[in-house]
């Protein structure tokens, strides 16, 4: 994508003669695979030095692209025509310094464009206010290039990953192929009234695609051209080699789908451009294609995400393990068993497991301590299990200091009286936060109401955010995987923080800590 244009040009001949005979920048024409980054790095400076000495050039120009960068023969400092700009880098070394300063108390934040305090608040969870009393000079409002402290930095902690900024490049045109199983061939001859009832896949399927749509019309709004390819990979194993056969999908930019993992696999390894899996399997650990971006984070970094808030939380705390006593809930307690025990804070970790297929009351009464707070975690799917512990638990909380932890809200907690979970301050993992008061919610919810009068289940939300996310970043001109490393983004109801697994596809590991109030309404804690 072409990124110079005639004020570029104008620019550089301005400067070029304001030069003179000395010389000081030279033209130079970018070859084939070279970044800014890599230029800049031949020529011993910072990349952010190369990009402000031209503004308007991509951090990934085109082949041929004409940019401006130093004469490295020129001793700048004794020179005065360019005293200016030693003194402007000077400057910028000296905010550098006071940057990492601030980065060893604070996590802080440079305001870039379109930047505003909702997006700010939502990501890094802090209050317009908290961030005023730290930077008295946002009550003037936010100013690109203001570096902000967001929230006092804890002992240890790891700042979170940086917000991706939306950018929209110019005159940008995406080819986005769509492969759901509508099975059209068959639920053709079904009456609409009836299609639902009978199917709930094709529930999900049309849901995730009217979502999609969604997110294609408000790019398009944005100026974005996008060609939309959609295939009907009909039942499981039965179209997509013909697909594959009689179609090129390496002329889209981004694959959206199959649904079933095999079939994604197998896409995936037969085409070159990236590939977007778009929900959960218990089989995509499995893949290995570089190609493949996974939306749905591993249930280990589930666990992992707990284990961490565990540890940021916790101060003397009695901690106890819920097992179920099966292999896969038994590796999962032993693990944040053995984790856990290496905090400073946590003096002795018990794991509690059923006998004769339940926890009696009396098995947790044994571990808990009257003197401290104390914290069970339940590392288990069991529906009874989970009904035995939260029974007992709420039982003695009146007399107890309790609270619940679980990495995973599956459907087994649909069952538990929800004022017994806000009682105990219950907090879990999960992969999507709902504020139905936020901007960008609201604004989903009106965009789907006008278009399909009705409001957006789960999975049209989960076909937005993920069609929005990949796209948008496309749409910035850059390289996709580049864009993962550029920060983490907040869409409606997802997160979206990807990492390159060692076996190769990218993998999604935004998840939230959510808990219980005591009247009912959520509390995002990350």
């Amino acid at each position: 994508m072409k990124y110079v244009t005639f004020f570029v040009f104008l620019s550089v001949f301005t400067f070029a003669v304001s030069c003179g005979q000395q010389k000081k920048y030279v033209q130079y024409s970018v070859k084939q695979g070279e970044t800014m980054r890599t230029i800049a790095k031949k020529l011993d400076m910072k990349t952010k030095y190369l990009l402000r000495l031209n503004p308007d050039v991509g951090r990934n120009p085109a082949v041929n692209t004409v940019i401006v960068i130093p004469n490295k023969n020129i001793n700048f400092s004794k020179d005065s025509i360019n005293q200016e700009v030693v003194s402007e880098l000077k400057q910028e070394e000296d905010s550098e310094e006071i940057t990492n300063e601030l980065k060893e108390n604070f996590v802080v934040y440079e305001v870039k464009k379109g930047d505003a305090f909702y997006s700010l608040t939502r990501f890094y969870n802090v209050s317009q206010e908290e961030l005023i009393a730290l930077n008295p000079e946002l009550s003037e409002g936010l100013k690109v290039g203001q570096l902000i402290k967001i929230k006092p930095l804890v002992e240890g902690e790891i700042p979170e990953n940086t917000i991706y900024e939306d950018v929209i490049a110019e005159n940008v045109s995406l080819k986005v192929g769509l492969l759901l199983p509508f099975i059209t061939h068959q639920n053709d001859t079904i009456e609409s009234n009836e299609l639902f009832t009978k199917s709930k896949l094709a529930n999900i399927v049309t849901d995730f695609y009217l979502g999609a749509e969604i997110a294609i019309d408000s790019l398009k709004k944005q100026g974005v051209s996008i060609e939309l390819n959609v295939f009907d990979t009909e039942r499981n194993g039965t179209k997509i080699d013909s697909i594959l056969l009689t179609n090129d999908l390496n002329i889209n930019d981004i694959i959206i789908g199959p649904l079933y993992s095999e079939e994604v696999e197998l896409v995936a390894s037969s085409i070159t451009v990236p590939v977007v899996f778009p929900f959960y399997s218990k089989n995509q650990s499995k893949f290995s294609a570089v190609n493949l971006i996974k939306t749905s984070p591993e249930k280990s970094v589930f666990r992992q995400e707990l284990i961490g808030h565990i540890k940021d939380s916790i101060s003397n705390q009695n901690v106890i393990l819920v097992s179920d006593g099966n292999a896969v809930s038994d590796l999962s307690t032993t693990l944040m068993k053995q984790s856990l025990e290496t905090h400073d804070s946590v003096a002795m970790v018990h794991v509690v497991k059923p006998v004769d297929g339940y926890i009696a009351r009396e098995r947790f009464t044994d571990v808990f301590k009257p003197d401290i707070a104390n914290w069970v975690v339940l590392a288990t799917d069991d529906k009874v299990i989970i009904a035995d512990a939260i029974n007992s638990v709420n039982s003695l909380s009146d007399s107890l200091s309790m609270r619940v932890f679980s990495y995973n809200k599956g459907i087994a907690y649909d069952k538990i009286d929800n004022f017994k979970l806000a009682k105990l301050k219950y907090t879990y993992v999960s992969d999507e936060f709902v504020n139905e008061t936020s901007v960008s919610t609201q604004s989903f919810n009106k965009q789907y109401f006008t278009k399909n009068n009705a409001l957006p289940s789960f999975y049209a939300t989960k076909g937005f955010d993920i069609t929005y996310d990949v796209l948008i970043r496309l749409a910035s001109g850059n390289d996709l995987y580049s864009t993962f490393k550029e920060g983490a983004s907040y869409r409606v109801e997802s997160k979206f923080d990807y990492a390159n697994e060692p076996k190769g596809s990218q993998e999604n590991k935004g998840l939230f800590i959510i808990k219980y109030n005591k009247d009912l309404t959520l509390t995002r804690l990350k």
